[in-house]
């Protein structure tokens, strides 16, 4: 006799359809929001440029740029061509206009950002045309810090952004389902960050030649972003469960990649957001790059304190999670059915 054909599975109610429905609309919203809002409301304000020139010209520049651009610069003034272009490489400034020999120069890094390289040569044009009374004069641009004749306009280092951060989320994501114990996890991420940063860093420079710089040099910024994105959501992962996948990779890709500033500037971006997307490690490992690629290493010191903390905060979790789960364990009656061991409670 031939069996029963198993009983189809009973369809959903409607009102479980319209919260799935609802659901899906609110997390297309909050990913279109976090992506497109900084980049719709972009605008330069607070750029740190230098000012070069004697001080009475210097000063009728400041107050010209003021005037045209109303707080887009932050001014510093040099006596000199060398000082600016000092400041210039040491990513102090992005650039600088220098009215030192009376006619407006444009001095910039587009290795530090296209986008106010582009901007300060805009400024410098509509200076010298305000000084010539209407005509279009051919304004001097010099690039002092240029990008990698392979990758004029960077599109190599904007590109490794997104692949920065799934990176990190990814490694924690898969050493926690194919590795148990919880020092094998934070070795396995510290592993994974040395391996993928010679990784990408051999694409981006060897075969695309979008980086310059020292190898090892850039390959160590990639794999300190990438452990520091990994150890952290593994943290919050030990400590909250699978709701700190979520929070962790959340914080990432939501906050973290959006207001990294690495295509652009993070003072392009809308009031306060790039100077908190400078304190994450998307936004931190990004000019941590730059530095090591373009300048030489200068201006490297605040994202490697950034990343160093996140890695310090993950690890932190981690222990947390671990001793959570110790006591938990130790508070298990005797004659209770043994519960399934925890991934973190062993090394």
């Amino acid at each position: 006799m031939a069996s029963p054909a198993p009983p189809h599975p009973v369809p959903s109610s409607w009102p479980a359809v319209a919260k799935a429905v609802a659901l899906l609309t609110i997390i297309i919203s909050v990913l279109l929001t976090a992506f497109a809002w900084p980049a719709v409301r972009s605008s330069i304000h607070d750029v740190p440029i230098a000012v070069a020139g004697p001080a009475a010209t210097a000063d009728q520049i400041s107050a010209a740029l003021e005037q045209r651009l109303p707080s887009a610069f932050d001014i510093t003034r040099v006596t000199g061509t060398a000082a600016a272009e000092k400041l210039i490489r040491d990513r102090d400034v992005y650039g600088a206009i220098d009215v030192s020999t009376g006619t407006p120069r444009v001095l910039t890094a587009s290795a530090g950002s296209t986008s106010v390289a582009q901007t300060l040569q805009a400024v410098g044009t509509a200076l010298a045309q305000a000084q010539a009374q209407g005509a279009t004069p051919a304004v001097a641009v010099q690039d002092i810090v240029a990008l990698p004749v392979d990758d004029p306009r960077g599109a190599g280092l904007a590109a490794g952004a997104l692949p920065l951060v799934l990176g990190g989320m990814l490694a924690a994501v898969l050493l926690t389902r194919l590795v148990r114990g919880r020092v094998r996890r934070i070795v396995g991420a510290f592993g994974f960050a040395g391996t993928g940063g010679l990784a990408m860093a051999a694409i981006l420079q060897v075969w695309l030649g979008s980086l310059g710089g020292t190898y090892l040099a850039n390959a160590g910024a990639i794999a300190l972003t990438i452990a520091a994105t990994s150890l952290f959501i593994l943290g919050l992962e030990s400590l909250l469960g699978y709701a700190g996948f979520g929070i962790g990779s959340a914080t990432m890709m939501l906050i973290g990649n959006p207001l990294s500033g690495t295509s652009t500037a993070p003072e392009m971006l809308p009031g306060w957001s790039g100077a908190l997307g400078q304190l994450l490690p998307p936004g931190a490992g990004g000019q941590l790059l730059r530095s090591t690629a373009y300048f030489g290493g200068h201006g490297d010191a605040q994202p490697i304190i950034v990343l160093l903390t996140w890695l310090v905060v993950g690890a932190a979790l981690s222990l947390l999670g671990h001793h959570r789960s110790r006591r938990a364990t130790t508070a298990t009656p005797a004659h209770a059915a043994p519960a399934e061991p925890n991934s973190y409670a062993t090394a």
